[in-house]
């Protein structure tokens, strides 16, 4: 059947299930800029490894705060080629079983955070692209825009400047890390990359395009190879088993393909071969993932049969 054919029923079903549900959830109120997005909006948009876009929910295309989704493209720019193989004596690959800021894990684990889609990992990875690049943001900037084929996407600068306010338990992190030695540029500099890389902002269809090069095997738009099929599968797994915090094995269990969450309300998923999926909802559930976008994936798989499993 024609992708054009198929998927429009796909997106039917996925509204069925999930409309009576949008508005669920709690915001992300510890971060006062995302204190006042709205949590009745929804988008969900699916992007083929042809060319195909097929969106729906009314803000489909309304951008929000990447957050933590930013994690899975900062650690692919610091594996691209053989630049990667160093961060890995940093930051292991284990799932975490606590809190995606939890000070007490790392001191017992002495500066060593369990993966890279945590916070204290993702500040790892992000301080290692900024020794590898000198600009960490602007690199992951620049790859969003080219992987879309935008080059309006910005960080929000209100919503960067509202992280950093209320940013301590991150500050924590950073320097209990410098602590250990695990850190090795000046710790305010990380962490305004890592600040001003969360407040970065795409749309459902933006997000589901970016992360293309993840579904085709670390392939990027242009045909050109970002990451080897087999760092891929790795970032892949990774995904699977760490990206939506302390909850992975509740979303392998309900959704079963490799995804990452943003507590701005995202989740970005990854058919391998055939598609990447992208959903928005600004209520969050108590782990810190949207309640509106697991029920849209959850419903996706149910419907297409596209669980790794």
């Amino acid at each position: 059947m024609d992708d054009s054919d198929y998927y429009p029923g796909v997106l039917d079903a996925v509204m069925e299930q999930v409309r009576s549900h949008i508005g669920e959830g709690r915001v992300a109120d510890y971060i006062p800029e995302l204190a006042d997005v709205d949590p009745d909006e929804f988008g969900f948009s699916i992007a083929t490894v042809d060319g195909g876009m097929y969106s729906t929910g009314d803000q489909a295309r309304t951008r929000f705060s990447m957050q933590s989704i930013t994690k899975v493209f900062t650690l692919a720019l610091v594996m691209r080629g053989h630049a990667g193989s160093d961060v890995w004596k940093r930051v292991h690959r284990e799932p975490s079983g606590n809190a995606f800021n939890s000070l007490h894990q790392l001191e017992f684990e002495n500066g060593v955070p369990r993966n890279p889609m945590i916070n204290p990992g993702a500040l790892i990875v992000t301080d290692q692209l900024l020794s590898d690049t000198g600009d960490a943001v602007g690199e992951l900037r620049k790859l969003l825009c080219e992987e879309t084929g935008d080059p309006d996407l910005h960080t929000d600068n209100l919503v960067a400047e509202s992280e950093s306010r209320s940013g301590d338990r991150n500050r924590a992190l950073a320097y209990l890390m410098a602590s250990f030695g695990n850190i090795r540029n000046p710790v305010p500099e990380v962490l305004d990359h890592y600040f001003r890389q969360c407040s970065i902002t795409v749309s459902c269809e933006e997000l589901a395009r970016a992360g293309l090069f993840l579904a085709r095997r670390g392939r990027r738009a242009d045909g050109s190879e970002l990451l080897s099929v087999s760092d891929t599968r790795r970032i892949l797994a990774v995904m699977l088993t760490c990206g939506t915090y302390d909850a992975a094995g509740e979303f392998a269990y309900r959704v079963g393909i490799p995804c990452k969450s943003g507590v701005g309300g995202g989740i970005l998923a990854v058919v391998p071969g055939q598609c990447t999926v992208a959903a928005w909802g600004p209520g969050l559930d108590a782990k810190g993932n949207s309640v509106t976008a697991a029920l849209a994936l959850e419903a996706f798989t149910d419907v297409t049969g596209c669980s790794v499993f």
